[in-house]
């Protein structure tokens, strides 16, 4: 198993996760998708795949979602 963090700006509700769950989820290979939101900051997304995930996919997820991918974390 792999896992990654992204930091997500722009989300403010359960309903953003939600839909950043959904997207991410979404992605080939995604096993579980985990938000600690942060109204008003940079939430934290961890994501857990079979394989490292294309960050250019991620952000196009959280995009889709309507947010903004702000960067990866370690």
């Amino acid at each position: 198993m792999n896992q990654q963090s992204y930091e997500v700006t722009g989300m403010t509700c359960q309903h953003c996760v939600n839909a950043v769950r959904t997207e991410v989820g979404a992605i080939e290979g995604v096993t579980s998708v985990d938000v600690d939101l942060v109204t008003g900051g940079a939430s934290t997304v961890t994501v857990m795949s079979q394989a490292p995930l294309d960050e250019a996919a991620v952000a196009a997820a959280v995009d889709e979602a309507g947010y903004e991918l702000a960067g990866r974390r370690p």
